[in-house]
């Protein structure tokens, strides 16, 4: 197993180092708290921790930062105690354990026997009962699987609706946008209106009033933001120019109403009914707000 001397920081332990971990099996996990595959993956991650602690595993989470802001500890610390993680988290500003396991993905789990070998690993979401079991073999115990139902952001995507792919909104990484918002964006296509200043890693709102338009297709829209201001910024969802209704997300009320209140993924729209493609707008009442990335469900 890798060393973890390269973490700049730690959760919920003091540090840890594969020495000192000999004889206990050994699950790393790789994940980044705005990364919506790594959401719907925890609930697993959580219950196996929960379920197979007495028998010897360990789990380790190792916060690597994909967003500039993802760097600040509070906000690590803030995203650990909603997600209720209890277990050992590394924190990888650096990239140091990162680099050390040759990682390139969020979320990515690998699996270590109790003489620090990698036995197996598994990159994305899914495989859940694979994994259950790689975890069993490893520590010579035969149960049945754990029962895992995740809600709230973590809920699975519906993947026979899903349509639209995750979005980058800076320079870096942006697709599909176009010059002008009209009320003909074609599917998967964005738009902005309003004074935005284009970065590589994000788009920054400078003056009030500013939209984001989506048309998309799938039951859940999700969308990273943060505010370097360190106010509230308040924002108004519509859905094919109304408001969301009963189609509301986790962040908005029937009415379309949010607030932005820390960088964070934010659920938008939660359809409820039929999926189908439609056009989502987001506006912002004041300036300063980040937007990043779109995350569909």
């Amino acid at each position: 197993m890798p060393a973890l001397d390269g973490a700049t920081g730690w959760l919920n332990s003091e540090p840890l180092e594969p020495e000192g971990l000999r004889g206990n099996v050994v699950l790393v996990d790789f994940w980044t708290l705005t990364c919506i595959n790594w959401l719907r993956t925890e609930p697993y991650v959580r219950a196996w921790s929960r379920a197979y602690r007495d028998d010897g595993l360990v789990v380790i989470g190792v916060h690597t930062p994909e967003f500039s802001f993802e760097h600040e500890i509070d906000r690590v610390r803030l995203a650990t105690g909603v997600r209720e993680i209890d277990y050992p988290v590394a924190l990888d500003n650096d990239y140091a354990v990162w680099t050390a396991f040759d990682n390139h993905y969020w979320p990515a789990l690998y699996f270590v026997d109790k003489d620090g070998i990698i036995r197996d690993h598994h990159f994305g979401e899914g495989r859940y009962e694979e994994s259950e079991r790689v975890i069993q073999q490893l520590l010579g115990v035969n149960r049945e699987p754990v029962s895992v139902e995740g809600t709230g952001v973590e809920a699975e995507a519906d993947w026979s609706h899903l349509r639209s792919p995750e979005t980058y909104l800076g320079s870096a990484r942006a697709e599909r946008r176009v010059s002008e918002l009209s009320a003909s964006l074609a599917s998967n296509h964005w738009a902005l209106a309003g004074e935005w200043r284009v970065e590589p890693e994000r788009i920054v709102l400078d003056e009030a009033g500013g939209s984001i338009a989506y048309r998309f297709e799938a039951r859940d829209v999700h969308l990273v933001l943060s505010s370097g201001l360190r106010q509230p910024i308040p924002f108004r969802v519509t859905v094919d120019g109304e408001a969301p209704g009963s189609s509301h997300g986790l962040d908005v009320d029937e009415g379309g109403n949010g607030v932005l209140l820390e960088g964070r993924l934010y659920q938008l729209v939660r359809q409820d009914g039929d999926v189908r493609e439609r056009t989502l707008e987001i506006a912002f009442l004041e300036a300063g707000a980040e937007a990043y990335v779109f995350t569909f469900g």
